[in-house]
């Protein structure tokens, strides 16, 4: 992986409503550390670095290290709340890992050669994505900061499938597990906005010529 991310936290004792009130006053972002074996943890983090961490995409699907008093421990971020109406962070959840455990953790996946796809570039169609992430399941050695989706081959009015994704060694579909009816597309190239009307117009006007038709049929 080219990124880390180390965060500093501390453990903290006190708990409700009220202290986590008073810790968001001070800029401070109460937290939760649980799994791995040990019990859960309440712990502080200074908002504006975990705030500034979270900018980076590969925050959200990475192994970090939060140092925890002092001592790093791997984790994951499981969960995150936000203020619905300010750029405020209210509480994380972090997981630990076990190095011989598998993960089960949702990545981004990046779509690469839109511009030269074949139904975009050749057919003058659009791209639609259908999915921007996806649930893998994998040891922590293996977890990718994202995953690539190569569209250039795609030709208009096709779709590319989970199981069309090629995956690094060592990492799963968490999805396809359950079988093939949860093969779902991720991205597709379609018509744009006017080919479409004109399409339909095209059928409106070749039904009405139709109907004429049948109608001068009847009078004969």
């Amino acid at each position: 992986m080219s990124v880390t991310f180390e965060l500093d936290a501390e453990v903290r004792t006190d708990a409700g409503k009220g202290a986590s009130r008073r810790l968001r006053h001070a800029n401070k972002v109460p937290a939760i550390m649980y799994g791995g074996g040990d019990d859960p943890v309440s712990l502080t983090l200074e908002h504006n670095k975990i705030a500034n961490a979270l900018e980076n995409e590969a925050f959200y699907s990475h192994i970090l290290t939060i140092n925890v008093d002092g001592k790093g421990v791997k984790a994951v971020l499981r969960d995150l709340q936000r203020h619905p109406a300010k750029p405020t962070i209210l509480h994380a959840d972090f997981q630990r890992i076990n190095e011989n455990e598998k993960l089960h953790m949702h990545v981004p996946l990046h779509f690469i050669n839109e511009d030269v796809a074949t139904g975009v570039k050749e057919q003058g169609g659009l791209i639609q994505h259908n999915s921007v992430e996806v649930e893998i399941s994998c040891l922590p050695k293996d977890l990718p900061e994202y995953i690539e989706v190569d569209v250039a081959e795609l030709e208009l009015g096709h779709s590319l499938h989970l199981s069309d994704i090629q995956l690094p060694e060592g990492v799963e579909i968490v999805a396809l597990s359950h079988g093939d009816d949860h093969d779902q597309p991720i991205v597709s190239i379609h018509k744009t906005r006017g080919e479409e009307v004109e399409a339909e117009e095209g059928e409106e006007a070749a039904a009405e010529g139709e109907g004429e038709g049948e109608s001068e049929e009847a009078k004969d």
